[in-house]
């Protein structure tokens, strides 16, 4: 899974478990693809360059709504985590992938194809020094 951007990686492997889900359950899930689709939406979000020039009431109300998402965000993880173990065992597994694109802040999100072009010449270099030993 080393192909793409970090944030397409991520809704690759979310698009691959929903399909699981879909069919181990032959269900369609469109509430969860739908959600899943305003997910990817959100976290390419670049802040307009309107949003710099807020004053700092206005910076503290927003800093205060992204909090409270993400209060809402560690919650669902935790109690999903708390009633199904694999759930624990899957985000475990799979932070690599999911862990930058939910943490990466406005300039690294304009700079994934940066680091992926890094992440690629590195791992270049390992499989190199691998097939060479």
């Amino acid at each position: 899974m080393a192909e793409g951007k970090p944030d397409e990686q991520l809704f690759q492997l979310l698009s691959g478990l929903l399909q699981q889900v879909e069919s181990l359950t032959n269900t369609e899930e469109v509430e969860l693809r739908s959600k899943i689709e305003a997910l990817g939406l959100e976290v390419t979000k670049v802040p307009s360059k309107s949003a710099q020039h807020l004053n700092e009431v206005e910076i503290a109300k927003e800093l205060d709504k992204l909090s409270a998402k993400l209060d809402d965000v560690d919650e669902m993880i935790s109690s999903a985590i708390a009633s199904d173990p694999q759930v624990q065992t899957l985000l475990s597994g799979t932070a690599d992938v999911w862990l930058p694109v939910i943490t990466a802040g406005a300039d690294e999100r304009l700079n994934f194809t940066a680091s992926l072009a890094d992440d690629d010449e590195l791992s270049k270099k390992d499989t190199t020094n691998k097939t060479s030993s």
